[in-house]
Parts: structure tokens; sequence; C-alpha cells
């Protein structure tokens, strides 16, 4: 058996990866939004094991409701479709690394304001055998009060 990824979702107001394997953040850490969403994104942090190196890695990141069923969005052309991306991932060991070190791999998705009910949705996260999620709650209108000056 393959040796566990260590996995980290985090929601954001906009991220962005660089070729260093960095994700920049703004607004990260929220779990309360308006309903509609407003654009924002997903960061993924991963730890790869130094025994899952060099092998392409499947994964999947979906919106879902908060009983785990996929979230269907109303496409303009009045289809309902799924929100997901799928993919994989490899991470290759750097010359000279101490075996057993693990290897950071971190991207970011963004998503466009979408037209989500109120309720309480999850972004379901599935790398190999692997299932995380991170759930929010979309609420009428502003997702926060505004901040007063005093």
């Amino acid at each position: 058996m393959a040796s566990p990824i260590d996995i980290q979702l985090i929601l954001c107001d906009a991220a962005v990866s660089d070729p260093s394997g960095k994700v920049h953040m703004l607004g990260a850490g929220w779990s309360i939004t308006g309903a509609p969403t407003a654009p924002h994104a997903v960061a993924v942090l991963l730890g790869i094991p130094w025994d899952r190196a060099n092998i392409r890695i499947p994964l999947k990141l979906e919106l879902c409701d908060d009983d785990g069923r996929p979230v269907e969005i109303e496409a303009a052309d009045g289809n309902a479709a799924k929100l997901f991306h799928q993919g994989g991932i490899e991470v290759g060991r750097p010359a000279g690394l101490a075996p057993g070190t693990m290897l950071d791999a971190a991207f970011s998705l963004s998503i466009p304001p979408l037209p989500l009910k109120p309720g309480r949705y999850q972004w379901r996260f599935e790398i190999s055998d692997q299932i995380v999620t991170r759930s929010f709650t979309a609420r009428p209108g502003q997702a926060t009060p505004p901040i007063r000056q005093t």
C-alpha cells in the first residue's frame, strides 16, 4: 500500500500558482459566502510521499452538496452540468534529496460566480484513494457584514 498524501484545501477569494510550486492567495480561509457566489478559488496544497514520486496520480475536484452529491449548475444554454476538474499530478524527486522527504505540490482553481441557492456545499477533492472535503455555507445576499470604521 502506498503512503498517504498530505492534503490541504483552502477556500479563498483569489489564488494563483507560480512555476516554483507556491500558491499566492488573497482572502484565504473563509467558509461563508453569498448566494449566488462571488468569484473565488480553491487552493490545493499537497505533500507527496517519497514512495509516490515519479508516478502519475489521478485527481478530481468537484462541487457537491452537503450530502456529497455532485451539484448541477444550469448553463447559459439551459442544460445542467456538474462542476468539476479532473486530471493528474506527477512530482519528480530532485537530485540529492534525502530519502523519505515529502515533496511539495500545489495548484489553484479559479471559480467564476456560481448561481447557487442558499445552503451548505463542499468542495470534494479526490486523489488516488483519498478524499478530503472543505465545506462552506452560501447565504442570501452579502457574505459577511461590512467593516465599520470608528
